[in-house]
């Protein structure tokens, strides 16, 4: 069965919390029993050099340990004053490692390890070692004897460390559950919202909970759903624009040739004049359609070598010449003496430089003036500018002219020939550039005219 993330991040928090919470009790309870074992050795150690003192003499005095337990076990109906310290539960070992004498945790005939006798204080008679004497209540190896002040210490540790160990644990769940559904909550709100983006919700957002990963993630989702939906919005509205387009050259191709062939229509010069013109536009938006296919696939075909860029601007310029006579626009190239030779595609960037010039010539009105300059920036690209003094292009067109098929101020007067404006041709120039490495950007405002400017990187 398929486990969720929530269960499976409450069980990690969970595991991991009983994990610590154990190792901790356990340091508590091992660190305790060795600190209280050595708080009792140096509690009674001056009661325990008395005693191996009287156990040395007893030993002395019999030569062996018959009748130490009237030694070890002090009379309860003592009277005297101060009445006689009680001792703590005894083990007497002798000099085989036996018990002779248990206090409560070893019996009598069991043998002692070396380890534990570590812990002992020796009895020596004439620098002999004679036997040892063992605290019951230590706790290195063993529990104290059942009863004693120490054992009843060392259950309410124990106790209370099980009580907190058991509190933590609870904690942990709690806090796991929460952490987990603060992680888990949002990753299924994005998994839905996925789920519905694949399903044709484009544009739809998720709720930006936080500043951490998991809110740059739903910031993220919700930017890539927007330009989804918007990249499908401009993608219905340039089928559109695409079909209107072909439609009007179609529509007087097809009304002419259906009247020519009924007989309807007798073939004159203008009519043929018009078909042509007609079939042209065609050709050019089909072209320049698939100038933009190949741009967006990255395979747009660039045939770069070295090239002087005034020669560029000076090409550019004479091909317009005429028409900017034709329009009363002066249209001058600024000399740059010493520019470096730039890599590019002649031929591509002058269709770039043409169409910005064409646009310019549309928009600049009679006696205006367009020039072109070139300049270079810091030795690392040149740029290309190409400034007209026409009525400048509106603050809330300028973000959108190098779209496709955007068309700015729809109800301005047309120029003559801007029914020959397809609305790719900046979107074209701008693709252009960009596979050349440069950017293309505009400068402009109402009444003071246009810069369009093209940065290409020396390489």
């Amino acid at each position: 069965m398929m486990r969720s993330l929530s269960f499976k991040l409450t069980m990690s928090f969970l595991i991991v919390g009983v994990l610590g919470v154990g190792l901790v009790a356990l340091l508590v309870n091992w660190q305790t029993a060795q600190k209280f074992d050595q708080y009792m050795a140096d509690l009674y150690q001056d009661e325990m050099l008395d005693l191996t003192q009287q156990l040395a003499d007893h030993y002395r005095q019999y030569g062996s340990w018959k009748g130490i337990n009237a030694l070890l076990i002090l009379d309860q109906s003592a009277t005297t004053t101060p009445p006689p310290r009680r001792w703590l539960p005894v083990t007497l070992v002798d000099a085989q490692q036996m018990v002779i004498y248990g206090g409560g945790r070893y019996e009598i005939g069991q043998q002692v390890s070396r380890r534990d006798l570590q812990h002992g204080t020796p009895v020596t008679v004439n620098d002999e070692i004679v036997g040892w004497a063992l605290l019951s209540s230590s706790n290195t190896h063993g529990a104290p004897a059942p009863g004693t002040p120490e054992d009843d210490f060392l259950v309410n540790v124990n106790q209370a460390t099980i009580v907190s160990a058991i509190g933590a644990s609870v904690m942990a769940l709690l806090l796991g559950v929460v952490l987990a559904r603060t992680i888990s909550n949002p990753v299924a709100e994005l998994t839905t919202a996925t789920r519905l983006v694949a399903g044709g919700a484009l544009g739809y957002q998720v709720t930006v909970r936080g500043q951490d990963e998991l809110g740059a993630l739903a910031a993220s989702f919700n930017q890539m759903s927007a330009d989804l939906a918007h990249a499908n919005h401009l993608r219905q509205q340039m089928t559109a624009d695409i079909a209107h387009d072909l439609r009007t050259p179609m529509s007087v191709i097809l009304g002419y040739a259906e009247s020519l062939s009924d007989g309807k229509l007798q073939g004159t010069p203008e009519m043929y004049m018009v078909l042509y013109q007609e079939s042209t536009r065609l050709s050019h938006l089909i072209e320049d359609l698939r100038t933009l296919s190949l741009a967006d696939a990255g395979e747009l075909p660039l045939l770069k070598r070295p090239f002087p860029p005034q020669a560029l601007l000076e090409h550019v310029a004479l091909a317009h010449m005429v028409q900017a006579e034709q329009q009363g626009v002066s249209l001058t190239v600024i000399p740059a003496p010493d520019l470096r030779l730039v890599s590019l595609d002649p031929e591509r960037m002058i269709q770039v430089l043409g169409n910005l010039v064409r646009n310019a010539l549309r928009f600049t009105p009679a006696a205006g003036s367009i020039c072109l300059q070139a300049q270079q920036q810091d030795g690392n690209s040149v740029t290309f500018s190409v400034q007209d003094s026409g009525r400048g292009i509106a603050p809330e067109d300028l973000p959108h002219i190098f779209n496709r098929f955007y068309r700015g101020d729809q109800a301005r007067p047309q120029v003559d020939n801007e029914a020959d404006n397809s609305g790719l041709g900046l979107a074209i120039a701008s693709a252009i550039v960009q596979a050349h490495g440069g950017k293309l950007t505009a400068v402009s405002a109402l009444g003071q005219g246009t810069t369009m400017i093209i940065e290409l990187p020396y390489q």
